[in-house]
């Protein structure tokens, strides 16, 4: 992120680094072409009747924990909560733990992927991830840096989604088997200190280095799609890296007519979509809603994101999975 577009006093580092569309691609910016052939042209998908309260009462009930850092126990209590919930709606709930240096200290701080399987069975699957833990402090506040930081949009409201759609994932038929993955360790980072998308990175290491008996067609990662003005352009890293995802995940939006998936490339960003793209070699592309003037500040609060918004991307994501296109790559 440029100086110009922060809200705050700069941290240095962000961990994800926006550029504007006009800034490639010759100076303008790209729109990624979204016609109805991206999407499986015989398949008629149900709508799912996704309850945007219930959403938004998630999200609150995750926020009420507190702050959700990497090896703290509002972290614990949220994996707990988490966990309960998928196995009580049948999901299939496993653990991926690992040990990170703490950036500050060096001591181990002990971190869990959650791994949320559907339709375990299914050797062929997608995954949707999400990060679920929150940055230690609101470093970009002009006021109150090191103030209280419950990450509304930035961490709860990803699981809040994917609690809601947990509730509909019996109901319908997707395409291939379904993962939702919460990633740990997304950004433990104290101010320049610190590195970024541990949770994502290990996963990707371990898909690659150790390969389970399915395999993932594509991902989708989801963050910060909880605003309440939300508007969620196409990201030039997913463009570039998966463009079928990414060109058959708007084509999905704009056959629900949900405009808030803007078909257009405005951002260049560094999120949990790098190391699946880069090491794990899943062609996965980031969602993600990055015009949100709370980001790390404490006003990330859930007064400030909707339930109907989580509900549209909620929408989006399960047309998308009950219509996976074929992969171009050579298998």
């Amino acid at each position: 992120m440029s100086a110009a577009d922060s809200t705050g006093p700069a941290p240095a580092a962000p961990r994800r680094s926006l550029v504007r569309g006009a800034l490639f691609a010759g100076g303008l910016s790209v729109s990624l072409i979204v016609g109805a052939n991206s999407l499986r042209s015989e398949t008629k998908s149900p709508e799912m009747p996704f309850d945007a309260e219930r959403a938004y009462g998630y999200l609150v009930k995750i926020c009420r924990i507190g702050s959700r850092m990497s090896g703290s126990t509002g972290m614990s209590e949220q994996l707990k909560l988490v966990s309960e919930h998928f196995q009580k709606l049948g999901a299939e709930v496993k653990f991926q733990s690992f040990d990170a240096p703490h950036p500050l200290t060096g001591d181990p701080v002990r971190m869990h992927n959650i791994l949320v399987a559907w339709q375990p069975q299914a050797k062929e699957r997608v995954l949707i991830a999400c990060h679920y833990d929150t940055r230690p402090f609101p470093d970009m506040d002009r006021t109150n840096p090191r103030g209280p930081f419950v990450g509304a949009n930035d961490g709860a409201s990803g699981v809040a989604l994917f609690m809601e759609m947990g509730n509909h994932m019996a109901k319908i038929k997707p395409t291939l088997g379904v993962d939702f993955i919460l990633f740990d360790g997304e950004e433990l980072v104290y101010d320049r200190t610190g590195k970024y998308f541990l949770g994502s990175e290990h996963f990707a290491k371990q898909y690659r280095d150790h390969p389970p008996a399915h395999t993932y067609r594509y991902g989708i990662v989801v963050d910060m799609i909880g605003d309440k003005n939300l508007r969620i352009a196409q990201e030039k890293n997913s463009v570039k890296l998966a463009p079928e995802p990414t060109k058959s995940l708007w084509a999905a939006a704009k056959a629900l007519d949900v405009k808030e998936f803007v078909p257009k490339v405005e951002y260049e960003v560094q999120d949990d979509h790098l190391p699946l793209n880069d090491v794990a070699k899943i062609p996965t592309c980031d969602v993600i809603d990055f015009d949100y003037p709370y980001w790390h500040t404490t006003q990330d609060v859930p007064q400030n994101c909707d339930g109907k918004s989580l509900a549209k991307v909620a929408r989006v994501l399960t047309y998308w999975i009950q219509n996976v296109p074929e992969s171009k790559r050579r298998r």
